[in-house]
C-alpha cells in the first residue's frame, strides 16, 4: 500500500459489497482485493431459512438489494457487487439483470452479480461448455443449470453436496474431490468441459483454484472468483490470484496431467 510523507495510507478506491446475512468468507473476498482497493461490506437482513431457492429468493429481493445499496452510499464506492450465486441465478437471465439495474438505481454506480459475473468469466475464457460444483441442494443446483442453459452454455458434469447450512466450513478436500466427479462424469453423453464452476460465495475456493487447474488442464472458477474480477474490472483495475487462469493469461499453459496418485493426495 502507498504511504503518504506524513506516515498515513494512500488514497482508497472503494468497492460496494452486498453480501447475504450468513456469509462468512469476508477474508477470502479481501485476498483477491488489491491494495489500493477497500471493500465496503454490508449484508442483507436476516430471515429464518436455509440455503434453498427460498432463501435466495428472500435475500435479492429488489427492496432488499435497494436498501443495502443506500448504506453504502455514504462511503462512496465507485461500484457494488452482489456476493451471491443462488441468489442472482435463481430469477434467471432476466431475473439477473433487473436485480443490477435496481442496485444501479438505489446507488448510482456499475453493479454487478456474481451470477452476471459468471457469464462474464466464461466469454472471456471462451468456454462453451462447463462442469459444475456446488453445495446445494439438487434442486439450487438444476436452477444454476438453468440460468447457464438460459445463455446457451451447455453443462457437461455436476456434482452437489446437498447442503443447507455451515457451507463455510467445506474443507478443501471435498471441494476438490467433488471437482473431479463434475468433470469426469459427462452428463447425457456430453463431452468434455472447457471449464469448471465453483458454485457458492460462502464455498472457500481460494487456494483450490490453481492446484485443480493443474490437476484438470482447464480454467476453474469460482463465484467469490468471478465476482471480484468482474467488480475491480468495473474499477479499471485487476484481481489478485496467483496462477489462476482467468486473472492471469500465462496460467492458461496447461502443464502435463499429474499422475493419479498425486492426484489423489493433495489436500
Amino acid at each position: 500500500m502507498d504511504v503518504t510523507l506524513l506516515g498515513g495510507p494512500g488514497a482508497q478506491r472503494g468497492l460496494g459489497v452486498v453480501a447475504p446475512f450468513d456469509f462468512a468468507l469476508d477474508r477470502e473476498l479481501w485476498r483477491w482485493t488489491p491494495d489500493d482497493v477497500s471493500l465496503h461490506l454490508t449484508r442483507t437482513p436476516y430471515v429464518p431459512v436455509e440455503v434453498s431457492l427460498d432463501l435466495a429468493r428472500r435475500v435479492s429481493e429488489h427492496e432488499t438489494l435497494g436498501d443495502a445499496v443506500r448504506t453504502l452510499i455514504a462511503v462512496t464506492p465507485e461500484a457494488v457487487a452482489y456476493a451471491c450465486a443462488s441468489g442472482s441465478f435463481v430469477g434467471g437471465l432476466a431475473g439477473e439483470r433487473a436485480m443490477c439495474e435496481a442496485m444501479t438505481r438505489a446507488g448510482a454506480m456499475p453493479s454487478v452479480t456474481t451470477s452476471g459475473a459468471l457469464l462474464e468469466a466464461l466469454a472471456e475464457l471462451g468456454a462453451r461448455r462447463v462442469a459444475l460444483v456446488t453445495p446445494y441442494t439438487e434442486s439450487v443446483t438444476r436452477a444454476l443449470e438453468e440460468y447457464v442453459g438460459q445463455a446457451g452454455v451447455t453443462v457437461t458434469g455436476r456434482a452437489f453436496m446437498g447442503l443447507t447450512r455451515h457451507i463455510w466450513k467445506v474443507p478443501y478436500r471435498s471441494v476438490a474431490d467433488m471437482a473431479r466427479r463434475a468433470v469426469r462424469r459427462p452428463v447425457d453423453g456430453v463431452g468434455a468441459a472447457d471449464a469448471l464452476f465453483i458454485s457458492c460465495t460462502n464455498l472457500p475456493t481460494y487456494d483450490v483454484i490453481p492446484q485443480l487447474e493443474a490437476e484438470l488442464r482447464i480454467p476453474v472458477i469460482s463465484a467469490n472468483q468471478v465476482t471480484m474480477w468482474a467488480a475491480l474490472r468495473r474499477l479499471g483495475t485487476r484481481a489478485v490470484g496467483p496462477y489462476q487462469a482467468l486473472l492471469d493469461e500465462g496460467a492458461r499453459q496447461w502443464p502435463p496431467a499429474l499422475p493419479e496418485e498425486q492426484q489423489e493426495g493433495w489436500t
